[in-house]
């Protein structure tokens, strides 16, 4: 490894940061010793911050886990020449407000070309409103996205009759046996398919008429979102700390904390013209800040301008 990193010397090295994927348990020193071991080989290093928030909690671990986060984020940005965040800075509150080295740059969506789906074929005669749902969290958490699932569409079923429930993704035929109960009586087609390649998830987004965002409020950093965006679809999500530009100026539907997701489902799927205004402006911040070549852009005018004479 040694003789290999010798050879990078000068060349710029990103590295991901997120507290579980350096530690299972969420304690991420080891970053710090990564990025040591690249700056002693006179490595350009930076490190994106995938997950910018420590963790919260109130047992006495979660306070210990909170504390190491915020310190190794700060030491990072210390440590490094570049510090991407995925969400805008004064999102960031524990980062120290001397820092120089710092910008903004959103997450797009891991989908190839998935500005294909803006010309697909959506519902008609044939096939009724389509609610996708891309990916949802696991245990107790994902069992309460899926009972907010389940009242938003049961709202919309019992108001225009039949309506189809798309899920793919992780975790998505974990949720079956809880949809199908609530369900009963209703008329919803339910199709879960787990994970998919990146191509056939286009191609079951561009056929559908919203994404419906259930995991938590929705922010510049919540790719299984963007997704909806990339492919040019109204997006239903929750609203929270993290939501503000660029995100609020695509087509997000934005329901208050505790409000139930079945009025902004129905306003979307019972109002075409609403509709399809809702699904330009995503096709116009897909554009100008989450794909790839945007993204691209704003990566390399960084590096461009964190690089010394």
């Amino acid at each position: 490894m040694d003789r290999r990193v010798g050879r990078w010397k000068n060349d710029w090295v990103l590295v991901q940061y997120t507290a579980l994927a350096w530690s299972r348990r969420g304690f991420p020193l080891r970053i710090l010793g990564l990025v040591r071991f690249l700056r002693k080989y006179g490595v350009r290093c930076g490190v994106v911050f995938h997950d910018a928030q420590p963790y919260h909690g109130r047992r006495l671990v979660d306070h210990a886990r909170r504390h190491l986060q915020i310190h190794t984020m700060r030491e990072a940005v210390k440590l490094v020449d570049l510090a991407v965040l995925t969400v805008p800075r004064e999102k960031a509150r524990w980062l120290p407000a001397s820092a120089q080295n710092v910008v903004f740059i959103p997450v797009g969506a891991n989908l190839p070309s998935p500005e294909t789906a803006w010309t697909m074929e959506r519902s008609g005669q044939e096939r009724p409103p389509t609610v996708a749902v891309f990916s949802l969290s696991p245990d107790r958490v994902g069992a309460e996205e899926v009972k907010a699932i389940a009242e938003g569409l049961g709202y919309v079923a019992k108001r225009i009759g039949r309506v189809r429930l798309v899920i793919v993704g992780r975790n998505a035929e974990s949720a079956e046996n809880l949809l199908r109960e609530s369900f009963e009586g209703l008329d919803v087609e339910l199709s879960l398919s787990g994970i998919l390649a990146a191509e056939e998830v286009v191609r079951v987004l561009g056929k559908s008429d919203v994404l419906l965002f259930a995991r938590g409020a929705i922010s510049t950093r919540r790719g299984s979102a963007i997704a909806g965006i990339a492919c040019g679809l109204p997006v239903v999500a929750k609203e929270g700390w993290e939501t503000t530009a660029p995100i609020t100026e695509a087509g997000v539907v934005l329901t208050e904390p505790g409000e139930q997701f079945g009025p902004s489902l129905m306003r979307v799927l019972g109002d075409p013209a609403y509709r399809a205004w809702l699904a330009e402006r995503s096709r116009k911040a897909q554009q100008s800040h989450f794909s790839w070549h945007a993204i691209a852009q704003r990566y390399a005018a960084a590096l461009r301008g964190r690089e010394g004479p």
